[in-house]
């Protein structure tokens, strides 16, 4: 057994401050140089990539009801950070949402396994006459709900928003061919759960067949390495002999990762290079989360996996919501305030200035939402909650869809990444060979979705997304393009639309 596993229950408060005091280690230098990143106010230059014809993105972590859009382990957080998140106050105030997951935070599925323990938790805790109110009609508080209205209690579910779904954000219509999701866009490989609950809400799920290319910024395809992959397993092999945890980042300067070659090879790549692209590319969209946030401990940096799945939802699982949601009494738009535990009761105050009175209430409220503070708890949350609250982290992570009136690309790879500076996406999932249509989905991570959700031009946001696709360009329409001296002018805000 590892040392680490003894000094966990070891670290407190003091440990924390230490921790924190830790500088993380900027990543070897990648061979090529790295092309400043644009602003608001800058953008690249045209792209030799078309224009979409259609364009949606999520923005989560400047969404007031989300303020991000997975959690993650931070320096410190462990396991029972999520226990103590997800334990009941004096059995009148329970907890969910995929912070609250042990098993599989940031999931949907994490999220709906909290909804059915946190009404467990309610059954064994009460009787079938209470009012019973949950706050947040995500997947997680719709799963309560409807367990406790098939148990006989009365539920109601008060919701910020003016749909459910939360963090699941289903579009339709338009000129998209297929249902566009804001959240969540695959089932994982052998959820086979999830995948039976989507078809039985009505969603028809493909098969995704996945094949993966690298190419690197002149647009050469190159075979994946495994030396990324080694050098983050090193750094957290290295971790697990220090007396604290400490960022990803800093046990990667200080392990053997850190060391890594920035000599390029033929194809322009270096050793360094392929660490970026494992950060970049697979622990980044996984996790939601930057090296220098994540526990090398905890974090899951060596988890198998780049969050993509191994199924389609063609309806997204908006269909999911809206049956968990049937017959579900949801008051939308309705922004609670504080939660007020006082004589067996619960009352939640709304931003209207009204109230509702409940005899126990489920909080599924997002990590991001509880770490602002918008919502105040009477009394304050037990101190191992409120750690848990502030010492797990609330990562950012978005989705960018692009449809285009035809491909561009001639590759018939699933998958697409870059192994290149200044790409703003960290991977890109190509729709059309499983589903006929030519639209790619970007998955935004970590840093970079921060920042672009920050800008609200659309133009600018497409601009980078345009110039990050450059790498696909099929060679024939890329020739067409030099030889003429054109470009794909510089894009519109109209010709885009925000999440």
């Amino acid at each position: 057994m590892r040392r680490r596993t003894f000094l966990i229950a070891a670290v407190g408060a003091l440990g924390t401050s230490v921790l924190a005091a830790c500088t993380p280690q900027p990543r070897p230098t990648r061979s090529p140089s790295p092309t400043p990143s644009p602003t608001a106010t800058t953008q690249p230059p045209a792209s030799a990539v078309p224009q979409p014809a259609s364009m949606l993105r999520s923005r989560w972590s400047v969404d007031p009801f989300a303020l991000g859009a997975a959690s993650f382990a931070a320096v410190g957080a462990t396991s029972a950070s999520r226990d103590d998140l997800a334990a009941a106050v004096d059995d009148r105030v329970f907890f969910a949402g995929e912070a609250t997951s042990r098993d599989a935070p940031g999931t949907v599925s994490g999220a709906i396994d909290s909804g059915s323990r946190a009404a467990d938790e309610v059954i064994s805790a009460s009787d079938g006459s209470e009012r019973i109110g949950v706050i947040g009609a995500g997947v997680a508080g719709l799963t309560a709900a409807r367990a406790l209205l098939d148990a006989g209690y009365d539920v109601v579910v008060v919701e910020a928003r003016d749909r459910v779904g939360g963090r699941i954000d289903a579009r339709t219509g338009g000129s998209w061919p297929l249902t566009v999701d804001l959240g969540p866009t695959m089932i994982a490989d052998g959820d086979e759960a999830l995948h039976s609950a989507v078809v039985a809400a009505g969603g028809d799920v493909v098969s995704f067949g996945r094949a993966d290319e690298v190419r690197t910024a002149a647009g050469t395809a190159v075979a994946v390495s495994g030396v990324g992959a080694a050098a983050v397993a090193d750094a957290v092999e290295w971790s697990s002999q220090q007396p604290h945890d400490v960022p990803l980042s800093f046990a990667i300067g200080q392990s053997e990762a850190g060391a890594l070659s920035t000599t390029p090879d033929e194809a322009g790549v270096s050793d360094a290079d392929w660490l970026s692209h494992q950060l970049d590319s697979v622990v980044q969209p996984r996790t939601s989360a930057t090296d220098e946030r994540l526990s090398a401990w905890n974090g899951g940096a060596t988890t198998p996996g780049d969050g993509v799945g191994g199924a389609i939802p063609l309806a997204g699982f908006g269909t999911l919501a809206d049956e968990l949601a049937d017959g579900v009494d949801v008051l939308l738009r309705s922004v609670v305030t504080r939660v007020v535990t006082r004589n067996d009761k619960v009352s939640l105050r709304l931003r209207t200035g009204e109230s509702l009175t409940v005899d126990r209430v489920i909080v599924t409220l997002p990590l991001g939402v509880l770490k602002s503070g918008s919502v105040v708890f009477e009394p304050e949350l037990p101190l191992p909650k409120a750690r848990a609250v502030s010492i797990l982290g609330m990562g950012d992570s978005d989705r960018v869809w692009l449809r285009f009136d035809e491909p561009f690309w001639s590759t018939d790879a699933t998958v697409w990444s870059t192994i290149a500076a200044g790409s703003p996406v960290g991977l890109w999932v190509n729709l059309l060979p499983d589903t006929g249509y030519p639209v790619l989905v970007g998955t935004v991570a970590a840093a970079e979705a921060a920042r672009l959700a920050a800008i609200d031009d659309d133009a600018t946001v497409l601009a980078e997304l345009l110039a990050s696709l450059e790498p696909f360009l099929d060679e024939a329409k890329r020739a067409d393009a030099e030889g003429t001296g054109t470009a794909t002018p510089t894009p519109t805000p109209s010709d885009a639309q925000s999440g």
